[in-house]
C-alpha cells in the first residue's frame, strides 16, 4: 500500500536536516581582470544572486538524503552535484557560480569548490526543496 506524504512536513524536515550550510549564488558580470604585475587572474566581477541556507550533494549525497526522508525524491542525473535550496529562493540561472561559504561539518569537502549551474532549476508539481544541476569548475584549494 501506498501512502501519500505531507510537503509541508517533508519540506521542514529536509531545511532542518539537509539545508545546513551557508551557500553563496553569484552571476559573472564580465571577465576576470589580468593583474600585468603577476600575470595572474584576479577576481571574476559578479553580482550577488542569493546567499543562505542550502546544500550541495553528490550523487552519494543524494543517497544519503533519500535515508533521510525515508524514500526516493531525487532521480538521477548526468551531473554529478545538485545545489539544494528552499523554495523561496531565486532560481539560478544557467552559468551562475555557486560556492560553499560556510560548512555546518569541519569534515566538508565543499568549502573551496566552485560550481557551475547547468540548468534553471528543476520543475515538479510537488516541490520540496529548489534543485540545481551544477558542474565542478574548481577543485579544493
Amino acid at each position: 500500500m501506498t501512502t501519500g506524504i505531507d510537503p509541508e512536513q517533508v519540506r521542514a524536515q529536509l531545511e532542518a536536516t539537509l539545508l545546513v550550510d551557508t551557500v553563496r549564488v553569484t552571476r559573472p558580470t564580465g571577465s576576470a581582470p589580468l593583474d600585468v604585475e603577476t600575470g595572474l587572474l584576479g577576481p571574476e566581477p559578479a553580482d550577488l544572486v542569493w546567499e543562505g541556507p542550502g546544500a550541495v550533494l553528490s550523487g552519494h549525497g543524494q543517497v544519503t538524503a533519500e535515508g533521510l526522508v525515508g524514500r526516493q525524491w531525487l532521480d538521477d542525473t548526468v551531473s554529478w552535484y545538485r545545489l539544494l535550496t528552499p523554495i523561496g529562493t531565486p532560481v539560478p540561472e544557467r552559468y551562475d557560480r555557486v560556492e560553499v561559504i560556510a560548512a555546518k561539518s569541519a569534515d566538508s569537502a565543499t568549502m573551496g569548490r566552485r560550481w557551475q549551474v547547468l540548468d534553471p532549476s528543476e520543475a515538479s508539481t510537488v516541490e520540496l526543496v529548489r534543485v540545481t544541476r551544477l558542474d565542478e569548475i574548481s577543485g579544493p584549494a
